[in-house]
């Protein structure tokens, strides 16, 4: 073998033992390595196509959407067996009276009408407003709501406005104990503060309220007793009113064959004369016994019939027979009193005029009621009298058994 043989031989033999090396192996492993994952991502993309079209298979025609709800495994909900056997019926709850609403263009009748009725059941009040109170009285309540009233009717405001914060001092009252008298105007007079800004689209200003107290309250008093309120409160500040349940009562009542529920069709006067005697049973702390929509419904009743308050209300005679005989008297002292008049303003429009709160002799009308209630008592009783005032028998003349 020659040289030249000899050189090439062993040219070739050092270029197979570098194929066989580590190094030469490794491009092929990555190359392998590369190819391989490639073909389990083929895999799994089939097989979810595959998926895929099983979901949308299941599918029928009509339905809203072609997704089907598939729970993560990270989220185990335990589903509890129906053991009712009724999930194709729905029930009517017996205890909610019928809707008297008709039927809506921007709304379900019915769910108005749960939603409304829902607002009494969250926003509570009681006659026992004053219990915790040791040094106030019903009299004190009484004069304060008459001012209130007043003060509305000087500043043009509504009567939801009113009735908003008559709403609000008597739920600000219940969350707090033994307030003196002194802060029942500061209290007052900020509820109707607060009332205004919501109801009112020109509310009147914080000076304007500091000024009708007459120096009592300023404004810093206002601001602080403000936060207060809201606080107690819970920041809950919609409640439907006793007027604005008579406002819906009377609006349905009066509904011809083309209902228009946001459009009043009721007589001003007749609105008039039924708020007058909303006016006087709310400045009594007995009226916090019934639920508002109870109140205007017993309101209605006097000027109205029995049918016009079921068709308006949805009530039977049986859920206000104890709110009218309560009643009685102050629609007599109500029905005594001079007739309010609408008086005509630049700043309301005559259409809105009866919605703007009025004052008149509320706490004459208020002791006329009380001395009627001290008549009917006396009548009923039978105990010695001396001068119309009832006095018990002596020790002496108490018969021993």
């Amino acid at each position: 073998m020659s040289r030249r043989s000899g050189r090439l031989q062993a040219k070739n033999v050092k270029c197979e033992s570098e194929n066989d090396s580590p190094a030469a192996l490794a491009p092929r492993k990555r190359k392998y390595e590369e190819i391989e994952p490639t073909d389990e991502h083929q895999q799994d993309t089939h097989r979810h196509k595959y998926e895929i079209q099983g979901c949308w298979s299941q599918i029928t025609t009509g339905t809203v959407t072609p997704c089907i709800l598939i729970e993560t495994p990270q989220k185990e909900t335990e589903m509890s067996p129906d053991m009712s056997k009724f999930t194709r019926y729905r029930f009517k709850n017996l205890f909610i009276s019928p809707c008297p609403l008709p039927e809506l263009s921007w709304a379900t009748s019915n769910d108005v009408w749960v939603k409304m009725l829902d607002k009494e059941t969250r926003y509570l009040h009681s006659s026992h407003v004053l219990q915790n109170h040791h040094l106030l009285n019903r009299d004190m309540r009484s004069i304060l709501m008459d001012w209130l009233i007043e003060v509305s009717e000087v500043y043009s405001l509504h009567r939801d406005t009113f009735y908003l914060a008559q709403d609000f001092f008597d739920r600000f009252m219940l969350t707090q104990n033994s307030l003196s008298k002194s802060m029942l105007q500061l209290i007052g007079v900020t509820c109707l503060f607060i009332a205004a800004k919501l109801e009112e689209i020109y509310p009147p200003k914080i000076n304007e309220f500091a000024y009708v107290t007459d120096g009592a309250c300023c404004e810093d008093d206002i601001i602080q007793m403000e936060l207060i309120i809201l606080k107690a409160l819970k920041w809950e500040l919609c409640p439907v009113t006793a007027i604005a349940w008579l406002n819906l009562y009377l609006q349905v009542s009066s509904l011809k064959e083309m209902p228009k529920l946001l459009l009043p069709q009721y007589s001003q006067e007749q609105f008039i004369q039924i708020a007058q005697l909303l006016d006087l049973c709310i400045l009594d702390l007995p009226s916090l016994d019934f639920k508002y929509r109870i109140l205007a419904a017993a309101a209605l009743y006097h000027y109205t019939s029995m049918e016009v308050v079921a068709k308006a209300t949805g009530l039977e005679w049986d859920c206000i027979s104890e709110c009218v005989q309560w009643m009685t008297p102050f629609a007599s002292a109500a029905r005594r009193s001079p007739p309010i008049e609408l008086q005509m303003t630049k700043k309301v429009l005559p259409d809105d005029l009866h919605n703007i709160q009025t004052h008149t002799n509320y706490l004459e009308m208020l002791d006329e009621v009380g001395a009627h209630r001290v008549t009917v008592l006396l009548d009923g009783q039978s105990p010695l009298s001396v001068g119309g005032i009832l006095t018990p028998p002596k020790s002496t003349e108490k018969i021993t058994l």
